[in-house]
């Protein structure tokens, strides 16, 4: 049955129906309302998790770490600012190759000091090493929440899922959040491959000298890229479990379009209204929405550019000094593949209102 709830109340929804053993964040906006849902279930005993406060977001993600580490099912969230914070410790829950999972509440990062959204803040640790997936709706970040948990726990990769700042996170909209019983069975009892145990002593982040640091950078980076195929499998399995179709890029009216809009967030619905102007007007116009930048799904892009002659890159993150952040991701897999003209767009930093004139006259310009 569908609800008609606030963004940030379905996730905490659906965190609590993943039953995570440790839950660990601190409040910012627009993340807030997640967390104090969250320790609003746990004061209640709706929850079997243990909720701990952190006095920073560095504490809070050093706290899921430990959990992880552990042998627990961790979660956290955050947004912008919080997120830098919590950097060092991203690139360390990487390295140690922990399945935290972690919603980022997209906005745009200081300074000067910006509350609304852009997605500058993920794109500014997309090299950390996390699998990295973009909800364009909030029944899309429901259902990636739980597929994160899956993908994270099957890879042994953490996977953080983004949801853009108040157009996502504050907004009502009907939503299904899914029946304890059939994410129980999708997800399957937490049994951790690899943790610390009194009983059977490890090193967890040793000190690696120059001789092995780089071939174990090398063989992350490597997992990465080879957990395309086992995502895709989960997002199958999620689609035949819960009837709902979860992909690597969301398309719309791409069969015949020659000018295609590339994104990644909620803008996916502006975009279409945008196109669906467009059309009338007979300009063959289509829009690729990634749902996931790391990692980067390249056959999947190559796949909706056959009639394709020009590629606009809506970003809303910027390399400060050289270009949008995502073009330069569609440049680098272009390149030396194929002739299309790739054109370079940045709207909507610090939640700028993007309307569908804004895409009309972007594609007419």
């Amino acid at each position: 049955m569908k609800q008609l709830l606030e963004g940030s109340q379905a996730i905490a929804r659906v965190i609590t129906r993943c039953k995570p053993g440790v839950i660990s964040a601190y409040p910012i906006t627009p993340q807030t309302h997640i967390v104090e849902d969250l320790a609003k279930v746990n004061a209640n005993g709706e929850g079997d998790f243990e909720f701990v406060r952190a006095e920073s977001e560095f504490a809070a993600a050093s706290i899921v770490l430990g959990a992880s580490a552990s042998g627990a099912r961790a979660y956290t969230a955050t947004t912008s600012q919080g997120l830098l914070l919590m950097t060092e410790v991203l690139y360390n829950i990487a390295g140690l190759e922990l399945p935290v999972v972690m919603t980022c509440a997209n906005r745009a990062i200081g300074a000067p000091i910006n509350i609304w959204n852009d997605q500058q803040d993920v794109y500014s640790v997309r090299d950390s090493g996390w699998i990295m997936l973009f909800a364009n709706d909030l029944q899309e970040a429901v259902d990636l929440h739980i597929v994160a948990f899956k993908i994270a726990e099957e890879i042994g990769l953490p996977v953080m899922v983004n949801m853009d700042g108040f157009y996502l996170t504050h907004a009502m909209a009907e939503v299904e959040i899914p029946d304890q019983k059939k994410i129980d069975k999708f997800l399957g009892k937490y049994s951790p491959k690899d943790f610390l145990d009194v009983k059977n002593p490890k090193t967890f982040g040793y000190l690696a000298t120059p001789k092995e640091y780089m071939e174990i950078r090398l063989g992350l980076d490597k997992k990465i890229k080879n957990s395309e195929k086992t995502i895709k499998k989960i997002m199958q399995e999620f689609k035949k479990t819960f009837g709902r179709n979860l992909g690597f890029v969301k398309t719309y009216k791409i069969s015949d379009a020659r000018t295609i809009l590339v994104s990644t967030g909620s803008i996916y619905g502006t975009m279409k209204e945008a196109v669906d102007e467009l059309r009338k007007k007979g300009e063959r116009v289509g829009i690729a929405n990634f749902n996931i930048l790391r990692p980067f799904p390249e056959k999947s892009f190559f796949g909706v550019l056959d009639n394709c002659r020009k590629v606009i890159v809506v970003n809303r993150a910027i390399s400060l000094g050289a270009e949008g952040i995502l073009t330069t991701e569609v440049k680098r897999v272009l390149y030396g593949k194929s002739k299309i003209e790739i054109v370079d767009a940045v709207l909507g930093l610090g939640g700028k209102d993007t309307k569908t004139e804004d895409i009309v006259g972007l594609v007419k310009k």
